[in-house]
């Protein structure tokens, strides 16, 4: 196996290459971007392309092509999680990946390859162990034997002994992006994210839970969820639960005693990362629903009827509602009235905005604008891009996941502060699937104790505010 990375714009050059096991003549690299070319052209490109006996299996990051090269019969996916892996230890190491810092660190970037995979198999790919003792600062030489980093050898790699901090802290974050999908038959040329009958015809929810520990020691923590499967088998069957499917954990997670007892028990790395992700395949309906009635004049005009109603519990506010509205290219003479809120037009987006500072739930508003067209034109067969709805509900969760406890263990007793927040955000856009892009930060508060034990409100120093567990 060998691995390449390749820059743009043409002529496409070969910044870094590193041949793994030797299998593969360094020139056949060549033929991968002739190839690459000609099934574009071709409209069948495609992430593995073959020439004679070699694949190959590419990426593409800004303006730069992963490449990595073989003639045996692979594990694919293996590859192309160690391509991606590859991008995110460059990115946290230069901070941008980008032709010139990889230009500017040639020595670096050979010593990662040969620590990230050996013969062609995937060794030490997290970034923290590599950082160790791969570092940007210079160094001294040093006599004797060279040892390795104690986080290599131990049984818990993922984790330096030692480590100390004068506040013990925890941060949860439950994220969660909302996919929805189908067919709406409404007038023009917009296709929204329901069925001929105004239901949605798919819809999932994929969620992570990211972490950033700041604790001291070599801590113990065991995480409680909302989990169906734990509240069956416990007798809680009929307590609010979510089933979790396509659960994928850090490698520092306990796998066989959560199989045994759902129960997530980990000793967790210094600093942020990812601890597990899932998914939920559930009937979600979009929180602001938009219709829309578009209609053009004769090509020398065109107005645009957008209502927008939230579908959600009138104790919930939406705050800072942002609606994207793409409109053509050449359209001029805009003419807006709405009942609530201001719209702006962007011409250098194509789109028109608008904007809605507060947005109470079961209330439904109304948009209208009016633009000119410059010159007839010919019906544009070509899909338009979704509308998109941007915006934010306090105290909101999409799939009614919940962090029920997290119990920190360490051996010299310390008090710990573990605190939450909940996180929806919009799903990725692959094609015109996702007409409705929805954008939700949940603004959590913490709850104090005040005079005579009534619970007041107080907002903390961050951004997004954290609950404490």
């Amino acid at each position: 196996m060998s691995a390449y990375v390749f820059s743009l714009p043409f002529p496409p050059q070969v910044l870094i290459c590193r041949n793994y096991r030797g299998d593969v003549d360094m020139s056949e690299v060549e033929h991968f971007m002739p190839i690459l070319m000609e099934k574009e052209e071709e409209g069948m490109l495609s992430p593995i392309l073959a020439h004679g006996g070699v694949r190959f299996m590419w990426i593409k990051h800004n303006n730069l092509y992963l490449v990595a090269t073989s003639k045996k019969n692979a594990c694919v996916s293996l590859v192309f999680s160690f391509l991606y892996k590859v991008v995110q230890v460059f990115s946290e190491y230069f901070k941008e990946l980008e032709e010139e810092s990889i230009r500017d660190n040639f020595v670096i970037i050979y010593e990662l390859l040969d620590e990230l995979m050996d013969f062609g198999y995937p060794q030490t790919t997290d970034s923290k162990i590599l950082q160790e003792y791969i570092t940007q600062e210079g160094h001294k030489l040093e006599t004797g034997a060279p040892r390795p980093p104690a986080t290599v050898t131990n049984a818990v790699s993922w984790r330096s002994e030692g480590i100390k901090y004068r506040k013990n802290e925890v941060f949860l974050d439950v994220i969660e992006s909302v996919n929805l999908l189908g067919k709406y038959p409404g007038v023009g040329w917009l296709g929204h994210t329901v069925s001929a009958n105004g239901n949605v015809l798919r819809s999932e929810i994929v969620g992570s839970i990211k972490m950033r520990v700041f604790l001291s020691g070599m801590p113990e923590l065991r995480l409680g969820l909302n989990d169906k499967v734990l509240f069956d088998n416990t007798g809680r069957g009929k307590s609010k639960s979510v089933e979790l499917e396509d659960v994928k954990f850090h490698q520092c997670v306990r796998l066989s005693r959560f199989e045994n007892d759902r129960t997530i028990s980990f000793i967790p790395p210094d600093g942020e990362f990812e601890l597990m992700s899932y998914r939920l395949n559930t009937h979600v309906k979009p929180l602001i629903w938009i219709e829309s009635v578009i209609e053009k004049h004769s090509h020398s005009r065109i107005e645009y009827m957008i209502k927008a109603k939230s579908q959600f519990k009138r104790r919930s506010t939406a705050n800072n509602v942002e609606i994207h509205i793409p409109v053509p290219n050449d359209a001029d003479s805009p003419k807006f009235k709405t009942t609530v809120g201001s719209v702006k037009w962007v011409p250098e987006n194509s789109e028109i905005v608008w904007s809605i500072k507060s947005f109470p739930g079961g209330k439904e508003y109304l948009m209208r604008a009016h633009f000119g067209l410059p010159s007839v034109e010919a019906e544009d067969k070509e899909g338009k891009p979704p509308i998109s709805v941007k915006f934010e509900i306090p105290y909101f969760t999409t799939s009614g996941i919940q962090v029920r406890y997290l119990k920190i263990i360490e051996k010299s007793g310390y008090q710990a502060l573990p605190w939450v927040r909940y996180i929806t955000q919009n799903g990725g856009d692959t094609d015109d699937l996702h007409t409705f892009v929805y954008v939700l930060r949940l603004q959590q508060k913490h709850l104090v104790r005040g005079k005579k034990g009534k619970r007041y409100l107080k907002q903390p120093e961050v951004k997004t505010h954290y609950l404490q567990i």
